[in-house]
């Protein structure tokens, strides 16, 4: 397993990427530290959280994966082993994303305190606010970079005329750009992504941090009728998966991790590892059995020929 440079950033990350929003929802501070420890002990550096995790369950008020992870860090002592990459933006229970200057500003300074650490490796653009002006969003980030907060920048969920935008408006100015993004990205969602963003990406060399990379899990043959919809909170999620499309992509995976002797998650997480695109998917697992089958996606010998077969197998 070799690490992959983060764009054109000085981060070198393994190809897995940790996704925190599990972190103070469907896991606790113990469960999620049994995961973060054996995510790391298999030699994986990289978790992405954001300050609005986990704000939508019943007493949360966000911050939570964020409080957990800091609390996690300070326990082992390994910040410096570790990147960390979270957002800012959402919605934290004001009725509005925002991105103006004051805002990011104080937000960084609340997601350092939770994560109990002076730096940010990733600090990223979570929603769009259209209503601040994109240089505006820029030269907070510029400043939390000159006073060594915030390393490097980037973003998620733009629009593609968005980030273009913003990328010209950096050249421009002389402003940090975004070098990586984060887009909703699988197997069975791949339309948006490889029309309109991947393009952009390659063309400047993004590092993509894709989401969703398992489709809430109904890439891992979890969910194969509407009576598994009830397996586990998210569920409800998978229900506009279950159609023909996805019927067909379950079966190609179940072909391929039969004869790789492995399971549809590795083979799903390994397709997206192999894309030229994309650096390390975001995935999250709730439990160390679930855990297994990401981590071994990184080495699984997946030839060009089974690639090809689910990439026509998911064609859009």
């Amino acid at each position: 397993m070799e690490k992959r440079r983060l764009g054109n950033t000085d981060l070198h990350v393994y190809p897995i990427t940790f996704g925190g929003n599990v972190f103070g929802w469907t896991i606790d501070k113990k469960q999620s530290f049994e995961i973060l420890d054996a995510f790391t002990g298999a030699g994986f550096n990289f978790i992405d959280t954001a300050d609005v995790y986990s704000r939508w369950v019943p007493g949360n008020q966000g911050g939570e994966s964020e409080l957990i992870i800091g609390n996690w860090l300070k326990k082992n002592n390994n910040r410096e082993s570790v990147i960390i990459a979270t957002k800012v933006g959402a919605d934290m229970g004001n009725g509005r994303r925002d991105l103006s200057k004051n805002y990011i500003l104080k937000a960084a300074e609340d997601s350092l305190r939770r994560l109990q650490t002076d730096y940010i490796d990733l600090y990223q653009t979570h929603w769009d606010d259209e209503t601040t002006p994109i240089d505006e969003t820029l030269e907070a980030y510029a400043q939390l970079i000159q006073e060594g907060k915030v390393r490097h920048i980037g973003a998620s969920n733009l629009s593609p005329a968005r980030l273009k935008d913003s990328l010209q408006i950096a050249a421009k100015n002389g402003l940090p750009a975004y070098e990586t993004f984060q887009p909703q990205y699988n197997l069975y969602e791949r339309e948006e992504f490889e029309a309109e963003i991947e393009p952009i990406c390659l063309e400047h060399n993004l590092g993509v941090l894709n989401y969703y990379s398992l489709a809430s899990g109904f890439l891992t043959g979890k969910y194969r009728s509407k009576d598994d919809l009830g397996k586990s909170q998210r569920g409800g999620g998978v229900e506009k998966y279950l159609d023909g499309r996805g019927f067909k992509i379950l079966a190609a995976l179940d072909e391929v991790a039969k004869k790789l002797n492995t399971t549809p998650a590795t083979v799903a997480l390994s397709w997206l590892i192999h894309r030229p695109s994309v650096t390390a998917p975001i995935v999250s697992a709730t439990s160390i059995s679930q855990l297994e089958s990401i981590i071994k996606a990184p080495n699984l010998a997946i030839t060009k020929h089974e690639i090809d077969f689910l990439t026509q197998a998911s064609a859009w």
